[in-house]
């Protein structure tokens, strides 16, 4: 009897210890606990991933099932954001360091400049919302580029239409003026262009399980061939108008941080393999979604709360500025409180207009900016945004000066 009593116990506390420590392992797997509104509600067509809380990957199915639900239907922008136009782009980099804006979730919007936040930030996962249609099959260009590209110099050479230097060595840990140099000088191969579509529409459709409809064919026929005839030298375009204006491509990568450090994702290896290696686990989502509108921001937020992810950076660009001129900035707010959130996440900003702001630096048309997303929902509650300038001059956090 004492035998049997001895045996109940030691077997109750094997239970016992096996709970804790799984208890123990799936506390110490989770994000930090974000802040969550009261007025936040949970709203997403989108459910969680086969394993929830996996942030190995996600399969092919369910990155494309995830995408086309959380989208809504495509909206008008008036230009073609082929590349982006904010030279200031790196002069937040060592702010966001210092402020330990790393892991968590990404969100963004816009083209490339994207990639090189991710690499800075190093987030688990990034949703890219825009909302024009073209800009998320820009993305899965993007994307596919990225799985068919090892290093970077591949990258540019499929982006561009270009041939890749014949002397091997020249590729492995080429310097990014090595590349912009070739690429400067390299001729576009049409018969690398027809074979390389061909390969990002597969790749598109078979490797990422995405549907194209014709009018997707077009668009991504269009900004390919786009990337083709203008090379480097390709830039945000408005109408008709090309270059002059707007900084090229070219320039873009070229740009340098406060310390004159180059810092775009082409600059290191290791840099563009931690993008190239977040594309291949399916985790950068391209979504068709306005900031002010009823579903995309508020479906993802759902998504990432539901899976235990705290939003670390979401980068605006300028807007906002729109969302103002279109009276819907207050839908956009309300879309942020239902984002998981805690004291460290942080927008980032391109600050325009017609004045120059007070922490723009020499040789920018804007300036980059930081905000804390707590201070922006306090003080929109306060009331003390009536105007896109009050937006960028409240409570911003600036870059350092050089």
């Amino acid at each position: 009897m004492k035998a049997e009593k001895q045996n109940r116990f030691l077997a109750l506390l094997t239970i016992l210890t096996a709970a804790l420590a799984i208890g123990a392992g799936a506390y110490a797997s989770q994000e930090p606990k974000p802040a969550s509104p009261a007025s936040a509600q949970p709203v997403s067509p989108a459910k969680a991933p086969d394993k929830p809380g996996n942030v190995d990957g996600l399969s092919a199915a369910e990155f494309s099932r995830l995408s086309r639900e959380i989208s809504e239907d495509g909206g008008y922008f008036r230009s073609d954001n082929f590349t982006s136009n904010e030279t200031a782009y790196l002069t937040v980099v060592d702010k966001l360091r210092r402020l330990g804006a790393n892991g968590g979730a990404y969100i963004g919007v816009g083209p490339e400049q994207n990639f090189t936040y991710i690499a800075k930030i190093r987030p688990r996962i990034a949703f890219i919302i825009d909302i024009r249609r073209q800009a998320v099959i820009q993305h899965l260009m993007y994307k596919a580029i990225f799985h068919l590209a090892p290093d970077r110099v591949q990258f540019l050479a499929r982006l561009l239409s270009r041939p890749t230097p014949k002397d091997k060595s020249a590729k492995l840990g080429a310097s990014v003026n090595e590349m912009l140099a070739f690429f400067s000088q390299a001729p576009p191969d049409e018969q690398a262009y027809v074979a390389n579509l061909a390969a990002i529409r597969k790749t598109i459709q078979n490797e990422f399980q995405f549907p194209l409809s014709e009018t997707d064919q077009r668009s991504l026929e269009y900004v390919y061939r786009s990337f083709h005839d203008d090379g480097l030298e390709i830039a945000y375009r408005m109408g008709d108008s090309r270059g002059g204006y707007f900084p090229v491509l070219k320039d873009l990568i070229a740009q340098t941080d406060l310390n004159g450090k180059l810092g775009n994702f082409l600059t290191s290896d290791e840099d563009y393999d931690f993008v190239r290696g977040l594309h291949r686990k399916n985790l950068i989502i391209p979504v068709v979604g306005d900031f002010g509108g009823k579903k995309a921001i508020a479906a993802v937020g759902d998504y990432l709360r539901k899976n235990g992810f705290t939003v670390t950076a979401f980068y605006t660009s300028n807007v906002e500025q729109y969302l103002f001129q279109n009276n819907v900035f207050e839908a956009f707010a309300n879309n942020v409180r239902r984002l998981p959130i805690n004291d460290r996440s942080l927008f980032i900003r391109s600050a325009t207009g017609r004045f120059a702001h007070p922490a723009r630096l020499p040789g920018h048309r804007a300036a980059t900016l930081l905000q804390q997303m707590t201070i922006f929902l306090k003080d929109f509650d306060e009331g003390r945004y009536q105007s896109y300038y009050d937006l960028i001059t409240i409570n911003y956090i600036a870059p350092d000066k050089p």
